[in-house]
Parts: C-alpha cells; structure tokens; sequence
C-alpha cells in the first residue's frame, strides 16, 4: 500500500512521458508530411509550366515564320522586329525548358528538345538570314522547310509532352498516396491520442484542402490568357474586364489590340458562349488564331470567314458559338475597316452623339454564310467603344436589362478620355446589377487624338 502513491505518480509520469513523446511524433509526423506534400506540388507546378512553356515555344516558332514571311511579302521592318523578338523568346523559352527538364533528371526529354533547338538555329542559318538579306528569294524554301520539319516538330512535340504528362500523372499519384497515409496516420493518433489528435486532424485536413485549391488556382491561372491591349499611334487605348464568375478573374470574353505594321492595328472583341473557365481557354486559340489570320488576310470579312471554318472544325462542339467584332485600323489615316459577326455591342461616339455600328454577318460557328467589312472614317475626338453583352444584357434590380439604347446613353455621358470612359462604365454596371453580374464584360476603349490625318 507503501508504495501505491509512488506506483500512481510513476504511471503518471509515464503516461504523461508517453503523451509528450506521441504528442511530439504527430507534431513532426505532421510537419515531414507537409513539408512531402509541398514539395510534391512544387515539382507538379515545375512540370505543369514546362508544359505550358512548351506550347508557348511552338507559338514562337510559328511566330518566326509567320515574321519573315510577312517581310518577304511587304519589306516592312517591323517584321524584321517581330522576328527578332520571337527568335530572343524563343531561346529564353528553351533554356526555361531545358533547366526544368534537367532538374526533373528527364534525359530523354533534354535531348529532343535540344534536337529541336539544333534543327531551328539550321533553319535560321540556312534560310532565316538569307531571307532577312534578300528578301522574297527563299520563300520557296521558307515552304519546304515547313514541309520537312512539320512531322519532325509534331513527333518531338508529341513525345515531349507525354514525358510530361506521364511525370505530372506520377507526381499526383504520389500525392495521393502521401494523402492516403496521411489520414491512416491521423486516424492512429486519433485512438492513441483523442481530442488533440482530432485537432490534429482537422488541421491537416484543412491544410490539405488549401494545398489542393492552390494547385487548381495555379493550373487555371497558366491556362487563361488575359486580354490585351497595345499603344497606338495618335491613339488613346482604354480598356476593362469584369469575370462574372466573382472568384475568379477570367471568362468567356476577351479583347485585343494587336499592331499589324507601323500603322495598321488589328482592332478585336469576342463573346464565347457561356462563361468560366471553360469558355477562357477558347479565349486563347480565338485571340491568336485571329492574329495569325490577320497577318495574311488584310479584309475583316475574309479574316472572319477563315476563322468561322477553323473554329467549327477545331472546336467540334455545334452548341458553341462566338460573336466577334473585328476591325483594322490605319493609324496614319483614322480609316476603320470592320466586320461584326453577329456583334451588336459596338459603337461610335462622335461629337454629335452615339451610333450602333451595324452587324455585317451571323454568329460564328453555326453556319457558313458570307461576311461582309464595311469603312468608316474616324475624325479627332471620335471613339471606338466594343463591349460585349455584359453591358447591355445587365440588370437592375427590377430585372430589366440596360439594352444597346442605355449602353449609348451611358457611352455619351461617360468621360471622354478612353480609360476613364472604360472605368466609368464598369462602374455603372456594377451600379446597376447590384448583387453581382450575369455574363462576363469585357469593355475595349479607342480615342482618336487631336491630330488630323495623313492624306490617302
């Protein structure tokens, strides 16, 4: 009986001694585990961007081609300028590539892409600089060798990417089984350890889930390509984008100004169907394919054809479809050529008030109809104003919609400088939808300065 106080305090002592030591295993079971987790999404990430990178060194390439054919053609240095841009990007996206690859330890992967990288600087040795010396003598050979190199660049292409992919599917296996033992080693602590374990538990649960939301924000982010917007001669360029998805800034709208030649800009905005992530990824393929066309079609019309063609095949989906207004616009001579694609949100504020540009064809991707560019001269003062239904679709408490008379109502009232202007009407939207917006709204701004045009 002696000796049963000493018996409880050293159980006591013991129990407690065991607590500290489990207590202190899950502490740093809990942290190696994260710390696995981490740097597993951390090579995901590596991999997803090298993946990315990858596409966006093909884009270069073509980039390249597409320049020394535009100087072929024209003389104009400004592709010379674009050549060199793509070819400096093009080197600094291989070298990105090339190091993530290294660091993966993927071998196989590094040596065709420096294949690839030895093929391309032969084509500028052979065909690039010749061409840049004397123009339209090696066009001939610029198209054979796109012939020749088309299959090799889609195998290299090809095996690169599943390299990638089978890498990236390993890691998220991985991550999975670190997740699976991870809640076998919670559930342990949870009988050995009670509520603290349970603490535990929800801890890491929690953690795991801001850990997996991170990877999917990372992921969608490098998907969605933002719209753009470049100086302009002469020009004021205003621009805004409101996603009506509020957690995420990206959608189904998009705008870009794109400069042809020293004074031809491609003017362009777009509607796709639904909203979110899913219609921001066709964001992408509708911006650069209109670019590229651009660079060989000069005629909104065509340039709208074409790309009705390619969308319908490309997408393979008959219930998505794209409003698209598309202009070029001479900077020397404020002259507008355009051509909307069933694309009633474009206007021109004048000195004496606001017009509804007309719509010169259907829809994209429902039908193959012609379309048709129609001219106007803009004079100093004048604005180019496109937005997209998210402006006169918005509606207010009472659920009326503002309708294209409201949208020219606000467009005259607004602040004449185009990013202001732009501003204030996205202030007004939100004004007016209260609670949250419907649809995606994309709003594209261009102000002609005070400067009088050159003579055609």
């Amino acid at each position: 009986m002696k000796n049963e106080p000493l018996a409880n305090l050293t159980g006591t002592l013991l129990l407690t001694a065991f607590l500290v030591v489990t207590l202190a295993f899950a502490v740093q079971g809990s942290f190696e585990t994260r710390s696995e987790i981490a740097q597993t999404f951390s090579r995901a990430a590596e991999i997803q961007q090298a993946q990315l990178d990858l596409e966006e060194l093909m884009r270069l390439q073509i980039d390249e081609e597409n320049s020394l054919r535009g100087y072929s053609l024209t003389r104009d240095p400004f592709y010379v300028a674009q050549y060199r841009q793509a070819a400096a990007g093009y080197d600094a996206k291989q070298a990105e590539i090339r190091k993530i690859l290294h660091n993966e330890r993927l071998t196989a992967p590094a040596q065709m892409l420096d294949a690839y990288g030895t093929l391309q600087s032969r084509w500028r040795a052979d065909v690039a600089r010749p061409l840049l010396r004397r123009p339209g003598q090696r066009l001939v050979a610029l198209d054979k060798r796109n012939k020749l190199f088309s299959d090799y660049e889609a195998r290299t292409v090809a095996a690169i990417r599943d390299t990638l992919a089978g890498t990236n599917a390993s890691l998220d296996r991985s991550t999975q089984l670190q997740l699976d033992r991870s809640s076998y080693v919670r559930a342990f602590w949870v009988l050995v350890f009670g509520i603290l374990a349970i603490l535990f538990n929800a801890y890491r649960s929690r953690l795991n889930r801001e850990l997996e939301q991170e990877r999917t924000i990372t992921e969608i982010l490098q998907r969605a390509f933002r719209s753009e917007s470049v100086p302009l001669p002469h020009c004021e360029v205003g621009s805004a984008y409101l996603s009506a998805t509020s957690h995420m800034a990206v959608g189904g709208d998009v705008f870009d100004v794109f400069r042809l030649s020293g004074t031809r800009a491609l003017v362009l905005i777009a509607d796709v169907s639904g909203k979110g992530v899913d219609a921001a990824v066709l964001t992408a393929f509708i911006k650069f394919m209109i670019r590229a066309i651009a660079l060989r079609q000069s005629e909104p019309g065509a340039i709208l054809s074409e790309f009705n063609s390619a969308f319908s095949k490309a997408v393979g989906n008959p219930y998505l479809f794209v409003s698209m207004f598309v202009g070029v616009l001479d900077t020397a001579t404020f002259r507008l050529e355009y051509g909307s694609a069933g694309h009633d949100c474009a206007y021109l504020r004048r000195r004496d008030g606001v017009e509804q540009l007309a719509v010169t064809g259907p829809v994209l991707g429902v039908m193959e109809e012609p379309f048709y560019s129609k001219t106007i001269d803009l004079h100093p003062g004048d604005t180019l104003v496109l937005t997209t239904d998210g402006l006169t679709e918005v509606r207010d408490r009472d659920g009326k919609p503002l309708s294209g008379t409201g949208a020219m109502e606000l467009i005259e009232r607004a602040n004449p400088h185009a990013q202001e202007m732009a501003d204030q009407l996205v202030v007004a939207a939100r004004s007016r939808a209260g609670t949250g917006l419907r649809d995606d709204l994309a709003i594209l701004t261009i102000r002609v300065m005070d400067v009088e045009p050159a003579l055609v």
